[in-house]
């Protein structure tokens, strides 16, 4: 029993005897680094040099080593003699004087290692994260100075510290958080382990606001840092930046919003790589390019003039799309707000409203490249509302409550073609964002009434699908003059004709609708059989995936699954589509003398609006059947219009066939081009055949419409 007592008596003296040895070891390599001070006589010689690199290696050994010998929680004595003789103080500021060359350096690995590697919490002492702040400060005012390796890592020790506990956020921003005239702002108690000064660890920071600081510190440093040349160094400092807009914690969040100039900085980049894209930058380059990752090391390759400025640009709209996207809700509102009042407001909207037509288009396409860049939910909500304006209420004509959204709509009907093209791609865009308000805003709100309709107690009866007893060789649709006047004997057949028989309330089999939309081109005006191309179905594998994606937007909107009933609407006096539809059907019905690469992007904006499952959109875009109120068109009644127009006009072009089929093979690249007369009008038909076999393949996909009319 005493040999037992004895022996752990033995124990115990060598578990505690080696402290005093590393305390002694400790003392002795810090009074080395001070001594060499005193003695060092040639001040040029790098501190690498010296015999400091080593001494500071030993201390940080000593104090990973003491800590292992004592348990979670409790400081040893190298702990406090470094937090009692302010020895992290010093060192930042022997880093400051940055005597000898390259002491910084060597500081700056000591403060990460010793942050990484001790486990016992440091950062909420004064003593701690008074000289972080120095070294903080020290990182802002030598941006570029060659240490942006080391001044990433500590950074990135510091985001680690903090992501493990948020609360020492306040610490590292605000420096008053701790309070005053206390034994702890000076020396921390060791006896009491880990625990916070009193009144901090868990006070919101909401309490007591103060303006946020416009010296350098953690965010400044970081955000700095991810503007480096060096990519590691940049893509280090965006992930440690992440992760600090993503904290969970609230306090921390207000804290960072508050305490920094996280918005505005982040703003200001952006302000400035927008500017730093050269004004020369051809639009169709822009209009061209995909979207852009800011993970992606291939910034740019010089592919064409202005690359490498518009990938810094669009990389870093990515990145804070993925912050605001990540960040905690006070984070991400606070940076898209920032963004929209700097950005939006403060750069895009003058360019977008001046008259010179190339800065429009310069404007536009970039606004393509933005929207396409956005996703984040707090940034597409404010960029939408930007752009649309808030209102829901249906449109009147000569109605411009929002200024910018009526010349955006206007600009795809620009007397330029290439602001129109530009103008038309970024409502296709925007109309594949995944937010409710831009297909309400553009074309729903006019719609809900369903004014297009004939309001009559027979309105069943009148939409029925047309009689075809007494039509021998075209179709009586909606009786229009263009397309059923002036085409003697077989001149207007049609390919096929419309399955006779009712419709239940007056709407289509899908059949029948997929018919009426493949009859609508009469054979001798199409080519694509005499080119043994596919019929619709080609369309078909890319209408699903267009149809899917806008039913996995539109999902949690609350669409829904059937038409208003007849008797609940209550349409206005006179019905108008909008200032947007009539724009894209003004444009339908000039297909034939539109250039080809308008026709392209008019059809794909409305393939677009077809492929959504709004039930009111669907009958006004898709059901042939429809019996239109006076006045009123549909996409269905303009397409009849353009191909009674096209037939009258085919009937005076000699040999029509062969020179439509020779424009056909020349889109294809089967012959090379060559100059004709009626080109446009050739390629019109072509894009107007297609379109059609489209529509008929989206009406497919999309199935009948559900309910009552």
């Amino acid at each position: 029993m005493l040999s037992r007592l004895g022996a752990l008596l033995q124990q115990a003296v060598e578990t505690r005897e080696p402290s005093v040895d590393l305390l002694e070891a400790f003392t002795e390599h810090w009074k080395g680094i001070t001594g060499y001070y005193l003695e060092a006589t040639d001040e040029s010689i790098p501190a690498r040099q010296t015999d400091i690199p080593w001494r500071l290696k030993q201390m940080l050994d000593i104090l990973v080593h003491e800590e292992k010998q004592f348990p979670a929680g409790e400081a040893g004595p190298c702990l406090e003699y470094l937090l009692q003789h302010k020895v992290l103080e010093t060192l930042s500021t022997l880093g400051k004087a940055e005597y000898p060359p390259g002491m910084r350096q060597q500081v700056l690995l000591f403060f990460s290692r010793v942050l990484g590697q001790v486990q016992h919490p440091l950062l909420h002492y004064l003593n701690v994260h008074r000289p972080v702040k120095k070294l903080l400060q020290l990182s802002g005012d030598r941006l570029g100075s060659g240490l942006e390796k080391e001044e990433v890592q500590f950074v990135a020790v510091l985001c680690t510290k903090i992501k493990q506990d948020p609360t020492l956020l306040t610490y590292i921003l605000e420096g008053k958080s701790i309070p005053n005239g206390t034994p702890a702002q000076e020396l921390p108690a060791m006896e009491e382990g880990t625990e916070h000064p009193s009144g901090t660890a868990t006070g919101s920071p909401r309490a007591e606001p103060s303006p946020p600081r416009r010296d350098h510190n953690l965010v400044t440093s970081l955000v700095g840092l991810c503007k480096s040349k060096k990519s590691r160094v940049a893509m280090k400092a965006r992930e440690n930046l992440l992760l600090l807009a993503g904290l969970a914690q609230e306090a921390a969040a207000a804290c960072l919003v508050r305490s920094s100039a996280l918005c505005p900085l982040l703003t200001q980049h952006l302000c400035d790589l927008y500017s730093a894209v050269p004004a020369g930058t051809d639009p169709a380059d822009v209009l061209a390019m995909e979207r852009t990752s800011w993970r992606s090391q291939d910034a740019g390759d010089g592919a064409f003039p202005g690359k490498e400025s518009l990938a810094a640009f669009f990389g870093w709209l990515d990145y804070l799309d993925e912050l605001v996207l990540g960040a905690h809700p006070v984070v991400a509102d606070a940076v898209a707000e920032a963004v929209e009042g700097t950005f939006f407001q403060g750069i895009l909207r003058p360019q977008l409203l001046q008259m010179s037509e190339l800065a429009v288009l310069s404007a536009t396409a970039m606004l393509v490249g933005t929207v396409r860049q956005v996703q984040a939910p707090a940034l597409l909500q404010r960029l939408v509302l930007f752009l649309l304006g808030p209102d829901q209420h249906p449109e009147s004509p000569g109605d411009a409550p929002h200024p910018l959204r009526t010349h955006l709509i206007d600009r795809c009907n620009h007397l330029c073609d290439e602001i129109s093209l530009a103008s038309l791609q970024l409502f296709e865009q925007l109309l594949q964002k995944p937010h409710e308000h831009i297909t309400h805003n553009l074309v729903l709100r006019n719609l809900e009434a369903r004014g297009y309709l004939q309001q009559t107690p027979l309105v069943p009866e009148e939409r029925g699908p047309p009689e075809l007893e007494h039509e021998e060789d075209g179709l009586d649709l909606e009786e229009d003059p263009y397309f059923t006047d002036g085409f003697p004997g077989s001149s207007f057949g049609m390919s096929k004709k419309l399955p006779s028989g009712s419709a239940p309330s007056g709407k289509g089999q899908v059949s029948e609708v997929v018919s009426s939309f493949l009859c609508l081109v009469p054979e001798e005006a199409k080519t694509s059989s005499c080119m043994e191309e596919g019929g619709y179905d080609t369309y078909v594998h890319d209408a699903l995936g267009m149809v899917q994606a806008c039913r996995d937007s539109a999902a949690p909107w609350g669409w829904p699954k059937a038409p208003r009933p007849l008797d609940s609407c209550h349409p206005e006096l006179v019905f108008y589509e909008g200032h947007f539809l009539k724009v894209l059907f003004d444009r339908m019905a000039r297909i034939l003398d539109q250039p080809y690469s308008l026709n392209l992007q008019v059809t794909s904006v409305l393939s677009r609006l077809a492929a959504f499952p709004h039930p009111h959109l669907h009958e006004y875009l898709l059901d042939p059947y429809l019996s239109l109120a006076p006045g009123c068109r549909s996409l269905f009644s303009i397409l009849v219009r353009v191909i009674g127009d096209l037939m009258q006009r085919l009937q005076r072009v000699p040999q029509f066939r062969a020179k439509l089929l020779l424009v056909r093979r020349q889109l294809l690249g089967l012959v090379p081009g060559e100059q004709m007369d009626h080109t446009m009008l050739f390629k019109g038909v072509v894009v107007l055949e297609e379109f059609c076999k489209e529509l008929a393949a989206i009406a497919l996909v999309k199935g009948p419409p559900e309910g009552p009319p």
